[in-house]
């Protein structure tokens, strides 16, 4: 366990409260203490109110704050005697904890205080922190796991046995602390759940906790249970895609909604998978309550098993019968699921979602097999995982959760997703909480945007190996696909038809035709599968219905992309794959308008680049944007009944009308 403080980043913090933020971050950078708004952390500082009198006041972590970028605003101030007082109460429902929390804070703009509050209050100790170190969860999660906590701190951190988390373990803590705290402690293990640690400043806090950890990591080193990753075994299983595909439907099906499946095939994943004790392990439940909303029971099914669907049907039912009354449909669906072929596959309502599974359930994978080389994994009992699951704090989020935005757990491909039409697209399916995966032969497409649901990949789309390269990217990181964006295409410098050479005419028909005619097909079967129904948008062209002249294989090709996008409205209806197009024109924000290819086609009507711009009915410009959220709306519910239409984006063009 490495120490993290720096004299000269901490002398950047000034006053408590700063000192407070500067540690948080500390402890917040290693993911094996902390990770996705995990952990909190407190200091009692004393301020005068607005009467000028003084008062002595909890600052602790507030809901929502991550403490690796924590600021002093993600600190909730609540005043320390009333938490004090109420750790005395007999009972507290949680719901009336948290109005008690709230309504005792000073600064009503603050977050929502940790529900941890109470017990950081009881401890004596202007600085506390609590963390779920995985070395200290992977030494109490065995059968004998407390006492192994003994052997490894003595008598300087006092020990907690489990209870959920809020109210009644705030108040079996402060009945512990005041009867068997002593001046040789410097920690509290809470068995099944973390470690704190406190002490008189920000700096002391934190490297006890820092100390305390890696004695327990010492301890498994010295037993053997630390380095216990399996090596991956030399045999490889070959990967079907449309496995993954299925599978994605069939648990979207039981979500009661499309959800994203994300792969993960490291070495670690694999071999765990692969773990001959695999089915005992992967079922014996989380590693603390922290994990248990997201990562749920795992099932271990082999894709490569004739029948899974079967299997994952019983694995359902018996699941709804344990989840029990209050579930929403996303809880009868696991979240990890482990294939001894693919690793292990995480699963939630948006690609965010998924990649937290992803992560909590790594370290799980580290925690479970160390407690096992130490003598055998011991998970929270199922009735403490239905409790916390269900508790009244759990459910209240879910209730104000509210409406999650149209495309959530959908996945959608974009072509020519670097800029232009392409690049809005991405904005505008990003927006209504789709999952993109955007294509494009320009490298930029790959460094877009960093965040978990957008996947930019290099690819040229006249190469159909790289193409189905790309949409095998796409199933393993997001799981299937849902709506397709026909967008990649070239227009050329103004030609007359009798200077036109072959060479140029084939390379426009490549890109604009023969690409699209390739992710159609090579996508047709995962669209086929999409829980809501396929749907495709196709950008074609005001040249179909009105062709100009100068551009003879541009408008040849889009009218060649539009024949073929309403034959197969015509084929696939049957797949419930719904396909339309949209005609824009004059879209100038985009690529293929060079300076040079305006004024040619300025030049062509015997117009001022200025007059070209606003050629249409209504005088006005038509931008990228327009054309992408159209596309998108198309992809929504409003088009639900609509295929094989063709919609003009254009300002009004006369001859289109």
């Amino acid at each position: 366990m490495q120490n993290l403080w720096n004299e000269i980043e901490a002398a950047g913090f000034q006053g408590d409260l700063q000192q407070r933020v500067y540690t948080s971050r500390l402890l917040g950078r290693d993911t094996t203490l902390v990770m996705h708004g995990g952990g909190n952390t407190s200091v009692k500082i004393t301020e005068k109110n607005i009467l000028g009198i003084e008062e002595a006041l909890l600052y602790v972590k507030g809901s929502g704050w991550d403490l690796e970028f924590i600021e002093a605003a993600g600190f909730a101030p609540v005043r320390l005697d009333h938490l004090v007082k109420l750790a005395k109460l007999k009972e507290l429902s949680d719901p009336e904890m948290v109005n008690e929390l709230k309504t005792h804070m000073t600064n009503a703009a603050a977050p929502t205080p940790s529900v941890e509050a109470i017990l950081h209050a009881v401890l004596p100790f202007k600085y506390v922190d609590h963390t779920h170190s995985d070395a200290v969860i992977a030494v109490t999660n065995t059968a004998n796991g407390e006492q192994r906590i003994r052997e490894i701190y003595g008598d300087s951190v006092l020990i907690v046995p489990y209870v959920m988390p809020g109210f009644d373990l705030a108040r079996m803590c402060a009945d512990l602390i005041e009867r068997y705290l002593t001046d040789r402690m410097v920690g509290m293990v809470l068995l099944s759940h973390g470690i704190f640690s406190f002490g008189a400043t920000a700096r002391e806090s934190y490297e006890r906790m820092i100390e305390l950890v890696g004695r327990a990591e010492y301890y498994l080193k010295h037993a053997q249970a630390w380095d216990v990753v399996q090596a991956e075994p030399p045999t490889d299983v070959p990967v079907h895609l449309q496995d993954i595909v299925r599978l994605r439907a069939g648990i979207s099906q039981f979500a009661g909604g499309p959800v994203i499946l994300s792969t993960q095939r490291d070495t670690k994943s694999r071999a765990f998978a692969r773990h001959p004790d695999i089915a005992r392990l992967s079922q014996q439940g989380p590693a603390t309550p922290d994990h248990v909303i997201r990562t749920k029971r795992v099932p271990m099914l082999g894709l490569d098993v004739p029948g899974y669907a079967e299997q994952y049907k019983k694995y359902f039912d018996v699941n709804d019968k344990l989840s029990g009354v209050g579930k929403t449909m996303l809880d009868a669906a696991p979240r990890v699921v482990l294939d001894p072929a693919l690793g292990m596959l995480t699963v939630g309502r948006t690609a965010k979602d998924a990649a937290i599974v992803r992560d909590i359930y790594d370290h799980t994978i580290d925690i479970i097999l160390r407690a096992t080389a130490l003598g055998g994994y011991r998970a929270l009992p199922e009735k403490d995982i239905f409790d916390v699951e269900y508790w009244d704090l759990e459910q209240a989020k879910l209730r104000k959760s509210g409406k999650p935005p149209a495309f959530t757990g959908e996945v959608v491909l974009i072509s020519g997703a670097a800029s232009g039409i392409g690049r809005a697209c991405v904005d505008s399916f990003l927006a209504r909480g789709a999952a993109v995966v955007g294509l494009d032969i320009n490298d930029a497409v790959a460094t877009l945007l960093d965040r978990p649901d957008y996947c930019g990949l290099i690819c040229d789309v006249t190469d159909e190996a790289s193409v189905q390269r790309a949409l095998e990217q796409a199933v393993l990181r997001f799981g299937g696909l849902d709506m397709l964006v026909l967008n990649a295409g070239v227009f050329p410098p103004s030609c007359n038809i009798a200077d036109l050479h072959y060479e140029e005419w084939w390379r426009v028909m490549n890109v604009n035709v023969d690409a699209s005619l390739a992710l159609m097909r090579l996508g047709h079967p995962l669209l086929k599968l999409a829980q809501n129904g396929g749907r495709v948008v196709v950008i074609g062209s005001k040249n179909v219905p009105a062709p100009g002249p100068g551009a003879a294989a541009y408008s040849a090709s889009k009218a060649a992309l539009n024949q073929l996008a309403r034959v197969a409205a015509l084929e696939w209806g049957r797949d419930n794959i719904r396909i339309n197009t949209l005609h824009p024109n004059a879209v100038f924000d985009t690529g293929i308008w060079t300076s040079e290819v305006l004024e040619t086609r300025a030049q062509s009507y015997g117009l001022t680049v200025d007059e070209y711009k606003t050629r249409n009915v209504l005088k006005v410009q038509v931008t990228s944007q327009d054309v992408a959220e159209l596309a998108a709306e198309m992809c929504g519910p409003l088009f639900a009944r609509t295929t094989g239409a063709q919609l003009p984006v254009d300002g009004g063009n006369e001859r289109v009308i």
